[in-house]
């Protein structure tokens, strides 16, 4: 949270993956098709590109990666991980690279107590959404929340148990167009339809205070999948 406070259709890319495996077995070139051959080649390519996922982190080091703030981020046997600085303070890390519509899968662990989350369609703290990892008292709000600054919780996860709170966790986010979900460990526990951002960079946040000095948060797997208009 900030500091106040799917099935998709598989017909077109299987289509294409057939395609593709016809033409390189020289099927598509019989009966007359020749022609169409290399336009057929074209979409098979671009279909199959649409179903690529990317790692955003390398498990190595901070390429593609910006901090802001004073949070202290490191990697550690490959997972990044981040912690207040001196003094409590916070802080947060963003991708270099601004994403529209995607599919983000974030798979992390939080040492509690905590107040973290996953920036999407970052452009600045009072423009911004938060898949938020959190606990929180006044509205009860658990991980898999929904934050927007100046609008607070667009969703609200009130189920603790779907929070593995010693393990992995993993949060899926959906933005497309004007339509956002949020799912944690596989059960969605937000989706709206709010359009002020369009797009943004994807971050992490480390709250401020004594109450999270304790707080780290540990991430071993960032993958994006870019949605085709």
């Amino acid at each position: 949270m900030g500091n106040t406070a799917m099935e998709r259709r598989t017909f077109l890319k299987e289509s294409a993956g057939l395609a593709a495996g016809l033409l390189a077995a020289g099927a598509m070139c019989r009966d007359g098709f020749a022609a169409e051959a290399p336009k057929a080649a074209a979409a098979a390519k671009k279909e199959a590109a649409k179903g690529e996922w990317t790692a955003l982190f390398n498990g190595k080091d901070l390429t593609g990666w910006a901090p802001e703030g004073g949070a202290v981020w490191t990697i550690e046997d490959g997972c990044l991980v981040g912690k207040q600085g001196p003094n409590f303070a916070p802080g947060d890390l963003f991708t270099t690279e601004e994403f529209a519509d995607f599919e983000l899968t974030v798979t992390y662990k939080i040492q509690w107590p905590a107040n973290s989350g996953v920036w999407f369609r970052y452009q600045a703290p009072d423009k911004s959404y938060q898949a938020d990892i959190l606990e929180y008292k006044n509205p009860e709000a658990y991980s898999g929340t929904i934050y927007c600054p100046g609008k607070m919780f667009l969703a609200i996860n009130k189920d603790p148990k779907l929070v593995k709170r010693d393990d992995w966790n993993t949060l899926k986010i959906r933005a497309q167009g004007d339509h956002l979900v949020v799912a944690l460990n596989d059960v969605v526990t937000g989706d709206v339809h709010e359009g002020s951002f369009a797009k943004g960079k994807i971050g992490f946040q480390i709250h401020p205070g004594d109450e999270f000095k304790d707080m780290k948060i540990t991430v071993k797997e960032i993958r994006l999948h870019p949605l085709g208009k």
